[in-house]
C-alpha cells in the first residue's frame, strides 16, 4: 500500500540527490524511520532493531533490515532491493551493512550518516563506526533529510489537513464527557477512539491527559483520576493520517475558573497571536520563540513558561511526534512556505497550582499562516 504516487517519491529522491551533490556526498545512510517512509513509503516500527536505507548519488537504494520486515518493505514501499541480515547469537549487522555498501561500489566513498535519530542506538552507532571507519569517510548529515521533509508537498499537506480534521473531531467527541466525576480514561478513550474509528493512525507519542495537579504536566504518565467539581484538565493530542500529525493543546476548566486561570489564558492567547504574526517568510524559528517569550515576560510569566514553544510536524514515528526545526531561542532556520508547524503556549504556575495551555497546527504560506484547526481559542469551561 502506497500513500503517494511514484512520481511523488521520485521528486523527493531528486531533492535529496541535489542536496547530496551540494554536500559532495557519494551516498547517504538513513536510519530514521521517517526518512525511509518519506523517501520510499516504507512503513514499520522495525527501526527498534538495526536497519539502514542506503541511497547512492545516482539514485540507487537498498534497504538492510531483518526478516520480519522483508514483506513489510515489499508491501509498503517502492524499494526493489532489500537485503536481510540474519538474527543469530553472534549477529553483526554492521558487517552486513559493510558488505552491502561494498556491493554498491562505495569503498572509499564520502558517505553522509543520520546519526541523530531514535532509529540508531548508541550501541549500533558505535558498531557502524567500527565497521565502516576504514571502509569509507563518514560525515554527519543528520539534518539533511529532516530539513527536506520540513517543506511539504501538496500531497503531504492534504494528509495534514485530514489529520487536523480528525483532531478537531476527536476533541468534539471528548468534550461532552468532560464534567465533574468524569473518568480521565473515558475522555482519553474518546479522543483516541474517534481518530482510529475515522481511519486515522496511532500517534507517534501517547496523548497527554492530566487533571488537578497533573494538569501541570506536559508528558504522558500512567494513572487516571476522576474530575472534581472544580478542576482543570490539560490535553495534548494529534490527529494522524498516513503517519502525518496535526497536534492541538488545550486546558479545560471544570466548574468556575479562578482569576489566575483567566489571567493565564489571556496571556496564552496574546502570545499565540504574537507567534502567528512572526510565523511567516522573512522571520526565523528563533524570532517566533522571541515573540512568545516577550509576551510571557510582559505578563511576568518567565518562571512559568517553557524554553520552546513549538516545532515542525509531519510524518513521525515513536517515541515522539516532535520534529525539527523547533521554536527555540537563537534558531536561525528560516520560516518558509508549505511548512506545517505546531505552536503551543504552555504556562504552568506551580506557585498557585494553575495550568493553562493553548496550541494548534498551522500551514505557512507566502503571508500569514493558516490555522488548520476550526476549534475556537476561547477558554473552554464546563460544569
Amino acid at each position: 500500500m502506497l500513500h503517494f504516487t511514484r512520481e511523488e517519491f521520485e521528486a523527493r529522491r531528486d531533492r535529496l540527490i541535489l542536496e547530496m551533490s551540494e554536500r559532495k556526498l557519494d551516498a547517504m545512510l538513513l536510519f530514521a524511520q521517517e526518512s525511509m517512509y518519506w523517501l520510499t513509503g516504507y512503513d514499520s516500527f522495525g527501526f527498534c532493531f538495526f536497519q539502514c536505507l542506503a541511497v547512492k548519488a545516482d539514485g540507487e537504494m537498498r534497504l538492510l533490515t531483518r526478516s520480519a520486515d522483508l514483506r513489510q518493505a515489499r508491501h509498503t514501499s517502492i524499494l526493489e532491493t532489500i537485503v536481510v541480515w540474519r538474527d543469530r547469537g553472534a549477529a553483526d549487522p554492521g558487517l552486513d551493512l559493510r558488505d552491502m555498501l561494498d556491493d554498491m561500489g562505495l569503498l572509499g566513498a564520502k558517505i553522509g550518516v543520520e546519526w541523530a535519530t531514535h532509529g540508531l542506538t548508541a550501541a549500533n552507532g558505535k558498531l557502524v563506526e567500527e565497521r565502516l571507519g576504514s571502509f569509507a569517510s563518514l560525515k554527519d548529515a543528520s539534518t539533511l533529510v529532516p530539513m527536506l521533509r520540513a517543506i511539504k508537498s501538496d500531497a503531504e499537506i492534504a494528509y495534514v489537513r485530514e489529520a487536523a480534521r480528525l483532531a478537531d473531531d476527536a476533541f468534539e467527541a471528548a468534550l461532552p464527557l468532560i464534567k465533574p466525576g468524569a473518568d480521565e480514561a473515558d475522555i482519553l478513550h474518546a479522543l483516541q477512539g474517534s481518530i482510529l474509528k475515522a481511519g486515522g493512525d496511532y500517534p507517534a507519542n501517547p496523548f497527554i491527559i492530566g487533571s488537578g495537579n497533573d494538569a501541570l504536566l506536559c508528558r504522558y504518565k500512567s494513572g487516571r483520576r476522576r474530575l472534581d467539581e472544580d478542576d482543570q484538565l490539560t490535553l495534548e493530542w494529534a490527529g494522524v493520517k498516513a503517519q502525518y500529525h496535526a497536534a492541538l493543546m488545550r486546558t479545560v476548566v471544570i466548574g468556575r475558573p479562578s482569576d489566575r486561570h483567566l489571567e493565564l489564558h489571556a496571556a496564552a492567547s496574546e502570545a499565540l497571536r504574537a507567534v502567528e504574526a512572526m510565523m511567516r517568510p522573512g522571520q526565523t524559528f528563533g524570532d517566533v520563540f522571541d515573540a512568545h517569550a516577550a509576551v510571557m515576560e510582559k505578563h511576568e510569566l518567565v518562571r512559568h513558561r517553557l524554553s520552546a514553544c513549538g516545532y515542525s510536524l509531519g510524518a513521525r514515528y515513536a517515541p515522539s511526534w516532535m520534529d525539527m526545526p523547533m521554536f527555540v531561542s537563537g534558531n536561525a532556520e528560516p520560516i518558509q512556505p508549505a511548512m506545517t508547524l505546531f505552536a503551543h503556549m504552555i504556562i504552568m504556575d506551580s506557585d498557585t497550582g494553575t495550568a493553562m495551555t493553548l496550541g494548534r497546527t498551522y500551514l505557512t504560506t507566502d503571508g500569514d499562516p493558516e490555522p488548520l484547526s476550526r476549534l475556537p481559542l476561547e477558554l473552554s469551561i464546563v460544569s
